[in-house]
């Protein structure tokens, strides 16, 4: 069950410093490359996650592996598996319990499960890792697995959490108390942000922020013309002329009046390219308070009614037209995320639900996960057509979503959800919602973004340059470099 991914051939660092802004950051990463890389003396870095498809950890790790092996370093990546299911549900409450979320319940059978699957996947672990090698294990799925290679055999370890939260509750304390143990093997651990380290683990603590790729499908620049083929091919834009490229494998799907879904420009294309846009693109997952951004988006569109007369004209259409848009990839193609499906149906259900006149102006998509290329254009399209980027999490580990917005110069909306209130600087870059669930709160903060289109591209000029400055993948793989060598 253990997949070694084949990274796919993507920019090299020199595409990459061939861009004039990139080139400085290219060159310091260069020289920190030469100077540390000699210090692991032909050692592998393997990473360990769940999934090759799907999520921050998944998107990050491809650019990360190949930058790294560009450099001199022999870096693998490996993603566990298994055929039991009670596994992924029980890291999946791990998951929620780390955010405070959740009932903190976990029996001795999950304890049991957890540690025949890490068992099983030490062993085939074991198969390829050699005696001196560097194991990175994201998240709590592989955090068992390579715990015991590390009881076993002379490896350095390392385990990066790409979530956490800000204080200690019931649940924060059922999760860490079911890791603690696997945890204590390791050299290091690794946090997005210092307030999630747990106590017991600040020995040995070290803070790498995510980052993104500026390169990648989801984040490169897109050229009007391009813009409009991604559109077209992805079934987000009605063909009215004839275009370059072939349609996508499969269309971005969207919510239709019956409860189905079909290709997104049915019944009409849903106006990316002339309404205002107010759009979350998140996995579909609870904690990302995609059910209460919509009914803040409802609660705006009710204040047009109730407030016409103390709007001006131009205010009171822009909002009248405006659409949300909630899009997330296909939770079948997520496979370390059983709960997935669970939130579309009750998304499904709350958009089924509305009243039709304001129900035209919610667009539910799906992604198809089927090309993760295709996914990822149809993501950065739809982001460069918004008005608004909203990240409405109730917890996030960090959210890259908010980073990739923010590089296409979108104004984000986000939360004081402590991963997002890290990047976003109120004011500056975007807006942050104190309370996620007030419908109210979130109806008056996208009317007032809705209605300063001048601060809007303020913000996301502010936005672009923050990301450029900390959170792009070269400062990343340095710090990875830094802390790898450390241990070398």
């Amino acid at each position: 069950m253990l997949q070694l991914v084949e990274i796919a051939r993507g920019p090299s660092l020199d595409d990459y410093a061939a861009q004039v802004h990139l080139a400085p950051l290219v060159a310091d990463l260069r020289a920190e490359g030469r100077r540390l890389a000699g210090q692991l003396g032909g050692r592998t870095i393997w990473m360990v996650s769940s999934t090759a498809t799907g999520g921050g950890v998944a998107e990050m790790l491809p650019r990360v592996v190949a930058m790294l092996c560009e450099l001199g370093v022999h870096t693998r990546w490996v993603v566990i598996g298994s055929d039991e299911q009670r596994f992924f549900t029980a890291t999946k409450q791990i998951h929620n319990l780390i955010h405070g979320a959740g009932v903190p319940r976990l029996d001795a059978t999950d304890r049991a499960v957890y540690e025949a699957v890490s068992l099983a996947n030490e062993q085939m672990l074991a198969e390829h890792v050699r005696p001196g090698d560097v194991v990175i294990a994201h998240d709590p799925q592989p955090a068992g697995a390579v715990s015991l290679l590390k009881r076993r055999y002379p490896i350095r370890a390392i385990w990066r959490s790409h979530i956490g939260l800000d204080r200690e509750n019931d649940a924060t304390r059922e999760a860490w108390g079911f890791l603690h143990p696997w945890l204590t093997e390791y050299d290091r651990v690794v946090f997005s942000v210092e307030s999630y380290v747990p106590e017991p683990l600040r020995r040995c603590a070290r803070i790498i922020p995510p980052a993104i790729d500026p390169l990648s499908h989801k984040n490169r620049e897109l050229p009007v013309h391009k813009l409009t083929g991604v559109l077209t091919s992805a079934s987000l834009l009605a063909p009215t002329h004839p275009q370059l490229t072939d349609r996508f494998e499969t269309a971005a799907q969207r919510l239709q009046d019956e409860g189905g879904f079909a290709p997104a420009m049915y019944p009409e294309d849903p106006g990316l390219l002339f309404r205002p846009i107010v759009t979350q693109v998140s996995r579909f997952d609870r904690l990302k308070g995609f059910l209460p951004l919509l009914r803040g988006f409802v609660r705006l569109k009710e204040m047009v009614r109730k407030q016409r007369t103390n709007l001006t004209r131009r205010h009171g259409r822009r909002l009248e037209i405006a659409r949300l848009v909630l899009a997330g990839s296909d939770p079948r193609g997520v496979r370390d995320d059983p709960e997935g499906q669970e939130v579309l149906d009750e998304l499904t259900a709350a958009c089924l639900g509305l009243d039709p006149e304001i129900r035209r102006d919610v667009v539910l998509l799906v992604l198809p996960m089927v090309s993760r290329k295709e996914n990822a254009l149809m993501v950065n399209a739809i982001q460069r057509c918004s008005s608004v980027v909203v990240q409405n999490s109730l917890q996030e580990g960090f959210g890259l979503t908010a980073a990739e917005a923010m590089w296409k110069s979108c104004p984000i909306l986000g939360t004081q959800a402590v991963g997002l209130r890290a990047q976003i600087r109120p004011g500056v870059d975007g807006g942050l919602i104190d309370d996620p669930e007030d419908a109210d709160e979130i109806a008056t903060k996208l009317n007032f973004m809705l209605a300063a289109p001048k601060t809007r591209t303020t913000w996301g000029e502010n936005a672009r340059r923050r990301v450029a400055e900390e959170y792009l993948v070269f400062r990343q793989v340095h710090r990875w470099l830094c802390l790898v060598s450390q241990l070398c």
